[in-house]
């Protein structure tokens, strides 16, 4: 497979995978600012500024807007341009990263992304407000799972199928630790406020932001508390967007992807994955919080991006040599 080909596979995934997580975020902390309308502004500004923490643009935010509330945070995660994380920027580049592979991927596959891109160029932001957000979220979200169905339905599995997959677990795994980590600190509350109505209602917005609150009910049945929402979202080996599970899957395609099976791990990439799966298998919820979530959480994300700079550098890039260089090989050869 040519080098831009799996370039542009695994961005086109990773960038719709993205815009996934920012729309259901947004959706699901609307809804929630929705249910409870007499929250405090001193909360109200942490709320929406947690949502800024979580994508990791807080420099970016602070340059283009003076404040954090439900209307900049929105625009700026959603519909703004200059924020290279938004939601219609996402959509952009996955659809130019398609249209320079289209005679690589199906003809649904294309269909899908290209009318998600046709829906947020006749659309305004004046328009999407006016409307309600929600249906605009929803509608981004449908379209990111209608295209992962048609993907898995329709893609051969050779080794473009392992950059998508691996493309979108490790896009997937990064924001469910941001969520996690932000949200943990932020929202944990005093031991008397635990259990409370509005300490629920965070902790379900939490679940629901990484679409786990169903998955949660089903495996835990009693209350939602903070730490077993942790664990869960880590550990679980089940659910699709936990860490655990995540992690066994960006190890598994990348060592695909890197020819590297054996039991020994050669490449860095595939050592540093080995080694945070193996964590994974073998910590508890009680031993990440002893040694710090936020530390824990930080050292998860640090990992996945030198995963995924490796293989970028390994798999998409290759240095130009010069002209006498390719002489001087050819005649030694």
């Amino acid at each position: 497979m040519l080098s831009r080909v799996a370039h542009s596979l695994y961005w086109m995934s990773r960038y719709i995978e993205r815009a996934e997580n920012i729309a259901r975020l947004l959706e699901v902390n609307l809804q929630f600012l929705f249910d409870f309308q007499d929250f405090k502004t001193t909360n109200l500004h942490q709320h929406w500024e947690s949502l800024i923490l979580s994508t990791g643009d807080e420099e970016l935010f602070a340059k283009h807007y003076d404040t954090a509330d439900s209307r900049t945070v929105t625009e700026f995660l959603a519909f703004d341009l200059r924020n290279p994380a938004s939601i219609l920027s996402c959509v952009y580049a996955a659809r130019e990263n398609a249209r320079m592979i289209r005679d690589q991927i199906s003809l649904e596959m294309w269909e899908c992304i290209n009318e998600l891109h046709l829906y947020l160029k006749s659309n305004s932001t004046a328009g999407v407000w006016s409307a309600g957000p929600q249906e605009f979220f929803s509608r981004i979200n449908r379209a990111s799972h209608l295209f992962q169905g048609l993907t898995a339905s329709t893609y051969s599995r050779n080794e473009g199928w392992e950059f998508i997959e691996f493309g979108k677990y490790l896009e997937r795994a990064d924001k469910t630790t941001r969520i996690l980590d932000v949200k943990y600190h932020i929202l944990l509350p005093s031991a008397t406020d635990v259990g409370g109505a509005l300490d629920t209602a965070q902790w379900q917005a939490v679940l629901r932001s990484a679409s786990a609150l169903e998955a949660y009910r089903r495996y835990y049945v009693r209350e939602i508390l903070p730490w077993k929402a942790a664990e869960f979202l880590i550990f679980s080996d089940s659910f699709p967007r936990s860490l655990h599970y995540c992690m066994a899957q960006v190890d598994e395609f990348l060592r695909r992807i890197l020819g590297d099976s054996g039991p020994r791990p050669r490449s860095a990439a595939a050592r540093a994955s080995r080694r945070l799966l193996a964590d994974l298998q073998s910590l508890t919820i009680t031993d990440v919080l002893n040694q710090g979530l936020h530390e824990f959480l930080m050292e998860i994300q640090s990992t996945l991006d030198r995963i995924g700079d490796e293989v970028v550098q390994t798999t998409m890039f290759y240095p130009a040599e010069s002209v006498l260089e390719e002489q001087q090989h050819q005649q030694q050869q």
